[in-house]
């Protein structure tokens, strides 16, 4: 089974369900994205201890699997909201996905500038 087949079919409902469960895949997916950047971001504010450019990674890649997975239901969706094929869900799931992303992105240049700093105040 291809790439594509398998993200057609989880963004359609697949064999899993009706048509929420794409969106609801999409919208779980962006809320893992989510907590993985805010995690990221305090790693890399010094808060918790790890590694804040593994977490920020993590979560760009996850927040763009959730975006592209609501974006796919999305465009296979039938009807319009209230149709109970998980429209509204797949709308809720694309700025989710998108912000998991802009927080991991965020985690990283904040991870990059505190490493700048202890390089300078080291030299």
């Amino acid at each position: 089974m291809s790439a594509t087949t398998v993200l057609m079919a989880a963004a359609e409902g697949g064999i899993i369900g009706d048509g929420r469960t794409g969106a609801n895949l999409a919208l779980g997916v962006g809320l893992a994205g989510l907590a993985l950047g805010w995690l990221a971001r305090a790693r890399a504010g010094g808060r918790i201890t790890g590694n804040a450019r593994v977490g920020g990674w993590s979560a760009i890649a996850v927040g763009l699997a959730g975006t592209v997975l609501a974006a796919l239901h999305l465009a296979t969706a039938d009807g319009g909201p209230g149709t109970g094929n998980g429209l509204v869900g797949a709308i809720v799931a694309l700025p989710l996905g998108l912000g998991a992303v802009l927080l991991g992105r965020r985690a990283l240049t904040r991870d990059h500038s505190a490493d700048r700093t202890t390089d300078q105040t080291t030299a």
